[in-house]
């Protein structure tokens, strides 16, 4: 069944359809907000619902599902009463053990993978794991929607966006230029800067960095 997407409507009880028609909510229904994965899922196989989705920029936001009341009630009472049980507990609790593990692994992973790409002069390897560590940190926590937590890219090219990304906002002065609003200028200074960022990374990448003054060791001493 094909999901029927809806933007918030002006009014209470009320929706937009992709026509621009406002459309009142069925009589007996109720709003389930977003934040229970579990529920939302099981309320969705129970029966007809409506997705309501607002776009801010290029990011789009659940603003929750309508659906009949007596749905929304009789599944979260039983799911209530399954997450009370104590294999539900102990299933959970096993499943957040793997999560765990498989967060600290991709964490190793990426970790490395960062190192690899900076691929510093060992003179500078004490200054390359302290540079993977901190954008390890910054850019691997699960929901923190960064390059690091794509899957559509290799772990590879996931690194060196990471990187670059973390030198725009702490060794450039990036977050408070005033850029024109126009069709590819943000774009256009992005590349400017991260051609810079890897000019910086290619000294380190020399026995000498070439610089008394460093703005990546200034950074770093920041976040250290």
């Amino acid at each position: 069944m094909l999901e029927k997407i809806f933007r918030p409507g002006p009014r209470p009880y009320s929706v937009i359809n992709d026509y621009d028609i406002i459309i009142a909510v069925p009589e007996g229904w109720s709003l389930l907000p977003p934040g229970d994965a579990g529920l939302t899922r099981r309320v969705k196989a129970s029966g007809e619902y409506w997705v309501v989705q607002e776009k801010k920029g290029r990011r789009i936001f659940s603003k929750g599902i309508w659906t009949a009341t007596t749905t929304i009630e009789k599944t979260r009472l039983e799911l209530e009463a399954e997450r009370s049980t104590e294999s539900y507990s102990k299933r959970k609790e096993s499943a957040a053990k793997r999560r765990d593990k498989v967060q600290l692994e991709y964490v190793e992973d990426f970790t490395g993978a960062v190192v690899a790409f900076l691929a510093f002069h060992p003179t500078h390897s004490e200054l390359a794991n302290k540079l993977a560590k901190v954008v390890a940190d910054h850019a691997t926590p699960v929901g923190s929607g960064t390059v690091a937590r794509t899957k559509r890219i290799p772990v590879e090219r996931r690194a060196e966006a990471a990187v670059i990304a973390w030198m725009r906002h702490q060794t450039t002065a990036y977050d408070s230029m005033s850029i024109a609003k126009i069709k590819g200028e943000r774009r256009e200074v992005r590349r400017m800067l991260a051609h810079r960022s890897k000019t910086l990374l290619a000294r380190y990448r020399r026995e000498e960095s070439g610089e008394e003054r460093c703005l990546l060791k200034e950074a770093l001493q920041k976040k250290l």
